[in-house]
């Protein structure tokens, strides 16, 4: 199944102000980097929250909202969250702010180096 361009615009369109963003095609999906960091995407059709590590916890009991698995672990700070839990405008804004906020504090992946 290939990504919702629906969901996609709609955080294009939430994130349209923000200084360095960049798409880039991952997780079969469309991640969204700012300021050169993972931080919305969009897996089928669901929105990939990077969020502060200390929200975590609460985030997972918001509507709509699960753990990110991947290779069999949950990566904490990141959450996956499903039309249940953004169909207003303020569920949606509250996803993209955690996003956006966390952004500032997070750390850039580790780039590899080619020998």
């Amino acid at each position: 199944m290939a990504y919702s361009e629906k969901l996609a615009d709609r955080i294009r369109e939430a994130i349209a102000d923000y200084p360095n963003v960049e798409e880039k095609f991952m997780f079969r999906g469309v991640c969204f980097m700012v300021n050169g960091k993972m931080c919305i995407g969009v897996v089928k059709d669901q929105m990939m929250c990077r969020i502060n590590p200390d929200v975590y916890e609460e985030a997972l009991h918001k509507n709509g909202c699960r753990e990110m698995v991947f290779t069999g672990k949950p990566m904490k700070g990141y959450v996956f969250v499903s039309d249940e839990g953004m169909k207003t405008k303020k569920e949606f804004e509250y996803w993209i702010s955690l996003c956006l906020e966390f952004n500032s504090q997070a750390k850039a992946a580790k780039r590899k180096k080619n020998n």
